[in-house]
């Protein structure tokens, strides 16, 4: 049977009584940042919590464990940071005065949300939900737990940072059905991008990060989490009602990351000067019919974008339906990659329906938008081209070298992030902050240190500011505190000998002496004054020794002081005193002194009694 008490609360593995995770690094020391709960709190008597995971403006998530099923879980507080927040060591949630209102319809919101997911339980690209309770004044949702990456980390970790269609087909198709379930049953996401698609070791991807709208959506009481590139524009406090249409967005931009490896433009900056394309050598690798499906699904505008889950789903397998709705075919032509002025599929002018199926100019701005955009990729990319072998053909005639016949292109993502300072923060909140563990990848590197606290930052191996790679490996080095040692058994030890073997312990040495009647051998250790044999203590703790004292000399009668100055006192005299006369003549005679034997030892008599 598990014991909880032997397992790390970092990914819920059993690893006995040692203090760092063999399998996750986790210490056990590590203290989780306020105002979350602490590690191994306890909620609704049953989940025991571990490592912070998560958080974002309505929420943290946490992994945990499942006492009764024996069993990891992640478990999604509701916390929203600007409306309520925690004291240290508490479980209870206060909220902030003049916000009670906003909290309960937030509280409410989110526990509607969890609510009905529990009841979309089973589907194949959503993580399952167990239960939701209110409890420590505010609410809790029980997740299933399934170890994965994020689809940003998975991109990142290939060569080229991007897939080919048919892979990305597999992937993405599943979540897509599920999103249009989600829709049915009033569920928007809002917060679809790299970051909250989840790969799974099964090689399947879910949907996770789910937050109120209120958490998704700009000028809301939350602190608002938007994905650049991948938040549509009606999330930005934009007009344009939220809905299906805002998912179909984020959707399409996280597949178009797939497919091209860069994040798409941002949508506010889209809407003044929309420079979004599809570059040309994915537009010669890329199915037409995918091209078009994404062309539909990006539009800035929530009325001129894909309505539907059902119709993207058309428009990316080429369906008639597809086809028929968009009314616009393209073709990229092996050499040269040039498509017609006027393109004319099938030998007729092809009509544009809008998306309840009415005719439409078949001139339409956005059909001519779609031609201009392929078209420009492509001679963009040739003219490009060119250019590029001309300069290299003519610095290689100067320099004398020659060219190699082109190869295969292999596109490697360099998309650069700035280095935060990590120095003197706090290890465990470094590591769980989304958005640094989605831009690098940590590694710790734990050493003493007399000045930097048990589990802050002393170093990092790149230098702060820097420009680096997203997924670049920073190594940070991590206070283990003050070096401690263990206090040795010194009693009964020379008190020079006691102090060397202090000393290379790291500890500081004081004596004081105490008083021997003269059983003790002098200098040895008597005592160790406050502290604990077997416990260990930081380095340079004082030590105070009770060393014995030296043993008094031995007093005999030859040696004792005379006392002169004493009136009535004299040493016995060696010998009995014989019977003499006490009297003179014409005296009267008295009793003689009788003596008693001498003894072993010398008696003190009065003087009175010997005349």
């Amino acid at each position: 049977m598990i014991n909880s008490e032997h397992l790390c609360m970092g990914c819920m593995k059993e690893i006995g009584e040692v203090q760092q995770c063999p399998h996750c690094g986790f210490h056990a020391d590590t203290m989780q940042m306020a105002p979350y709960l602490a590690v191994r709190t306890v909620v609704a008597n049953r989940y025991l919590i571990g490592k912070l995971l998560e958080y974002n403006g309505d929420g943290a998530t946490y992994i945990a464990w499942d006492i009764n099923e024996k069993k990891p879980v992640t478990i999604r507080e509701f916390l929203p940071d600007t409306l309520a927040t925690r004291r240290v060591g508490e479980k209870e949630v206060t909220v902030m005065s003049g916000c009670e209102l906003s909290y309960r319809e937030c509280m409410a919101d989110f526990v509607e949300l969890w609510r009905k997911l529990t009841r979309m339980s089973g589907l194949s690209a959503l993580v399952n939900v167990f239960d939701v309770f209110e409890e420590n004044s505010t609410a809790y949702a029980i997740c299933e737990y399934v170890k994965s990456i994020t689809l940003r980390d998975y991109l990142l970790r290939l060569k080229t940072g991007y897939i080919p269609w048919e892979k990305a087909r597999a992937l993405f198709m599943p979540v897509l059905s599920t999103l249009g379930m989600l829709h049915t049953a009033g569920i928007i996401h809002r917060g679809i991008s790299p970051l909250t698609l989840q790969i799974g070791q099964d090689g399947k991807m879910r949907i996770g990060g789910f937050s109120i709208w209120q958490a998704r959506t700009a000028k809301s009481d939350l602190s608002a989490q938007l994905f650049p590139g991948y938040a549509a524009i009606e999330q930005y406090g934009f007009e344009g009602k939220q809905g299906p249409g805002t998912d179909i967005y984020a959707f399409a931009a996280t597949l178009y990351r797939a497919l091209i490896g860069s994040d798409p433009i941002e949508a506010t900056e889209r809407l003044t000067n929309d420079k979004l394309m599809v570059p040309g050598r994915f537009a010669e690798q890329l199915p037409a019919y995918v091209i078009n499906g994404l062309i539909n699904a990006l539009q800035i505008m929530p009325e001129e974008r894909t309505r539907s889950v059902e119709q993207l789903r058309a428009d990316l397998s080429a369906s008639p339906v597809a086809a028929a709705a968009s009314g616009t075919e393209f073709e990229v032509p092996a050499a040269p990659p040039v498509p017609p002025s006027n393109p004319q599929p099938s030998g007729k002018q092809p009509v544009q329906k809008s998306q309840q199926g009415k005719p439409a100019k078949k001139d339409s701005k956005m059909s001519e938008n779609k031609v201009i955009i392929i078209r420009t990729a492509l001679i963009s990319a040739i003219v490009g081209l060119v250019i590029f072998l001309i300069v290299v053909i003519a610095a290689g005639d100067k320099l004398g070298f020659s060219i190699k016949e082109p190869e295969t292109e292999v596109v490697t993502r360099q998309e650069m992030v700035a280095v935060p300072n990590f120095v003197n923060r706090n290890y465990a909140e470094v590591s769980s902050n989304a958005y640094w563990t989605n831009n690098f990848t940590f590694e710790a590197v734990e050493e003493y240190s007399d000045t930097v606290s048990k589990g802050y930052i002393i170093k990092q191996s790149v230098q702060a500011e820097s420009q680096v790679n997203a997924g670049t490996k920073i190594v940070l080095t991590v206070s283990k505190g003050v070096e401690q040692f263990e206090l040795p058994p010194v009693i009964g030890m020379d008190y020079e000998d006691a102090k060397k073997l202090l000393a290379e312990r790291k500890f500081s040495v004081a004596k004081e002496e105490s008083e021997n009647d003269g059983t003790h051998t002098e200098g040895t250790v008597q005592a160790v004054v406050n502290l604990v044999v077997g416990k260990s203590y930081p380095k340079g703790t004082k030590v105070t020794l009770i060393v014995w004292g030296a043993a008094p000399e031995e007093i005999t009668v030859t040696d004792a002081p005379d006392f002169p100055d004493t009136p009535g006192y004299t040493e016995a005299p060696d010998e009995p005193v014989e019977d003499t006369p006490a009297t003179q003549p014409g005296e009267q005679q008295t009793d003689p002194v009788v003596t008693e034997p001498p003894t072993t030892e010398p008696v003190i008599i009065p003087t009175e009694a010997v005349e």
